[in-house]
């Protein structure tokens, strides 16, 4: 949480166990699609669009020293964060392909499968996929991921069934896009006694943690937290992720589409919402904006410390930063951040 002592600006995140677990993170290629800049930011040129990439994650989580007592052989858990643009467009319904000709050009190769294989790991090694939200360019081909486990954040099964009111209608998504027995819905950040999703992620429990109302301890470790970062859309979630001591990776999804937002030189852009309104690319704008906020206290040297006092560092990506992945080559699988 958010220290309220001498410097309140320092933000305090959890200090490593004795036997603390690190993770590894490598950045997968998921396909690039093209986003005019006014209607992401302001101020914008309103001619400029960029084609950037909706990137993806691979996690590796090693075994516990209980699990290697019993099994030596035993390996990490692999999990994925988000799978970018879907192999095959003809997959798309026909709303969504009316959507995706404004977003061209894309690519789509290669995607997150053949990134995998070009490292070694096959689709079908894949533990669990944690889906940031389920827009178009970032479902990808579940499909390939047979032996999966899928996570999504609360709210979002019912987006696939029903849409989301009038500006994100049931015809911009899939009802059948995952897995129905295989996919584990994350719990309401408040508990409804008449709540009755899907498989739901029992044993799991939001926490406040650094400034965020609400995490999750994933593997209950300290490793890894998924994030309830609310705005974007019904059940968006971030991953905060624990890589060295001191050292932490946040996975922003599309908590913004530019990293100048989270800097401050830009605002979230709002437009014609075609009904007498103005929107914004997020279901609630001011809730993204209250994200957007908690995100950056994470920005900053010398603004975050471990609990007990010692200094970390938090790299903050976003799905949509071009620039990043252009500066960052040498990270994508089978390097690592």
């Amino acid at each position: 949480m958010v220290s309220s002592s001498a410097n309140p600006e320092v933000v305090t995140l959890p200090a490593p166990s004795r036997n603390q677990v690190y993770v590894t993170i490598s950045a997968l290629e998921g396909g690039h699609l093209t986003l005019p800049e006014s209607l992401f930011v302001t101020p914008a040129d309103p001619e400029k669009r960029s084609t950037v990439p909706s990137l993806s994650f691979l996690i590796q989580h090693p075994p516990s020293i209980q699990t290697l007592s019993q099994d030596p052989k035993s390996q990490p858990t692999k999990l994925i964060f988000d799978l970018g643009l879907k192999r095959d467009l003809s997959g798309y319904r026909e709303a969504q392909q009316h959507h995706i000709a404004q977003r061209q050009p894309t690519t789509v190769s290669p995607d997150v499968a053949e990134s995998l294989q070009k490292g070694g790991v096959s689709p079908q090694d894949i533990d669990v996929v944690v889906l940031s939200h389920v827009h178009w360019d970032h479902v990808g081909t579940p499909s390939d991921f047979s032996n999966a486990e899928f996570v999504v954040g609360n709210g979002t099964l019912h987006l696939l069934a029903h849409g989301g009111g009038p500006l994100y209608p049931a015809v911009l998504f899939n009802a059948d896009e995952l897995p129905r027995e295989r996919t584990r819905e994350l719990p309401p950040v408040q508990e409804s006694a008449d709540f009755k999703p899907h498989n739901r992620v029992t044993e799991h429990k939001w926490e406040p943690l650094a400034g965020f109302p609400s995490a999750i301890d994933f593997f209950a470790d300290g490793s890894l937290y998924i994030i309830d970062a609310p705005g974007h859309l019904h059940g968006h979630v971030n991953l905060l992720a624990r890589t060295a001591p001191g050292k932490w990776v946040y996975l922003g999804g599309d908590c913004c589409h530019d990293k100048r937002i989270l800097s401050g030189e830009r605002d979230i852009a709002l437009y014609d919402d075609g009904r007498g309104g103005l929107r914004s690319v997020h279901m609630d704008t001011d809730g993204a904006t209250r994200t957007v906020e908690r995100v950056r206290t994470l920005l900053g040297e010398g603004k975050v410390r471990e609990e007990g006092g010692k200094h970390a560092e938090v790299e903050i990506v976003v799905a949509h930063d071009g620039g990043w992945k252009e500066r960052n080559g040498g990270r994508f699988w089978p390097g690592t951040l």
